[in-house]
């Protein structure tokens, strides 16, 4: 197919998702011999045309475990970062470099520096959602399924430097009773926009509805006060993971179930479970960052093979430890 592909500030642009794209897309995809990949917050186009969707972890393990030489990564650079840290032989790609994450750019490598000197001593936690830099200097990493795990395995008199979310960091705290654990003052801008007003009228217009809550969110101590008062039942209110919302929408005997968290993920539940209306608390909940991987940018990446991403050796060897300590204290489950 002939396209022209403009790059504007909000990605690349110019092509339409049709038959056409799709058979282009696969067609390039086996001339490189590329894996596609596509996290669950991408446009649901992305997803259906990816060869893998699921949670950054998880995809970045099955890219390591695939014989594709080349990783396409349909996701925000950290992501594909760990699919390099994880796959240092394979060339991994993104549709578009300018991807990035507000979480992940709520620390670098100086400040966690900075941060260690202060708590000398301490175990190092951070969030898969990191820098390969910030990897680096990790003792530990961690997911939101697995990070109360991973701090549990930390000898309960050890100081715990917890980072770069703080609405993660309050629900491990929270669910460990740790006084002992610091908790950076990062955030997901998107999941700290759903707030706990915004929850509290959502469930109570769907007095009947699960809620599916992100440990990222703004809203989760809401949600665990709307249960703990009784404006909703203790059992409807289920802190998840994004695969841990997979695994729960398959389970679920509700009709409604109102989500929190980025609004790509809508798209994956909704084939998980067809019969169950599924609804975002917040509609707005959109990372601009996740939609610019365009229809037009993969096009664009497969043809040109760009964006490459490289991390150097060194930090690519310390931060891949810090991975593997995180997979070796039990299994990362659903990921972010």
């Amino acid at each position: 197919m002939t396209a022209v592909i403009e790059r504007t500030s909000g990605g690349y642009v110019g092509v339409v998702p049709d038959e056409a794209w799709r058979e282009e897309v696969r067609r390039l995809a086996r001339e490189r011999d590329a894996v596609l990949l596509a996290h669950n917050y991408q446009i649901p186009e992305i997803q259906d045309i990816a060869d893998f969707t699921g949670d950054s972890l998880a995809l970045s393990r099955i890219a390591a475990t695939s014989d594709a030489s080349t990783i396409v990564f349909c996701g925000v650079h950290f992501m594909a970062e760990t699919a390099k840290i994880l796959s240092p032989d394979k060339t991994v790609l993104i549709p578009d470099a300018r991807a990035g994450c507000s979480l992940a750019d709520s620390i670098d490598a100086d400040q966690l520096r900075a941060w260690k000197a202060e708590h000398p001593g301490a175990v190092v936690v951070s969030y898969v959602n990191t820098t390969a830099e910030v990897k680096a200097e990790t003792d530990i990493c961690c997911t939101s399924s697995n990070a109360v795990e991973v701090v549990q395995s930390i000898p309960a008199d050890q100081e715990v430097l917890f980072l770069p979310d703080m609405f993660l960091g309050a629900h491990v705290r929270r669910v460990t009773g740790r006084e002992n654990l610091h908790i950076w003052a990062g955030e997901c801008h998107v999941h700290a926009g759903i707030n706990g007003a915004e929850l509290a009228e959502r469930a109570a217009e769907n007095p009947d509805a699960d809620l599916f809550i992100h440990p990222e969110c703004g809203c989760a101590t809401s949600a665990l006060y709307l249960a703990g008062a009784g404006a909703v039942p203790a059992d409807r209110v289920k802190i998840l993971s994004t695969g841990g919302m997979l695994d729960e929408a398959r389970e679920t005997k509700s009709r409604s179930v109102l989500v929190a968290t980025e609004i790509g993920m809508l798209h994956q539940l909704r084939k998980a479970a067809p019969g169950v209306d599924f609804r975002a608390v917040n509609e707005r909940a959109s990372c601009r960052y996740m939609k610019m991987i365009t229809p037009a940018a993969l096009l664009r990446c497969l043809r040109d093979g760009a964006d490459e991403v490289h991390v150097d050796p060194a930090i690519a060897a310390r931060a891949r430890g810090a991975v593997q300590r995180m997979v070796e204290i039990g299994q990362p489950g659903g990921g972010e």
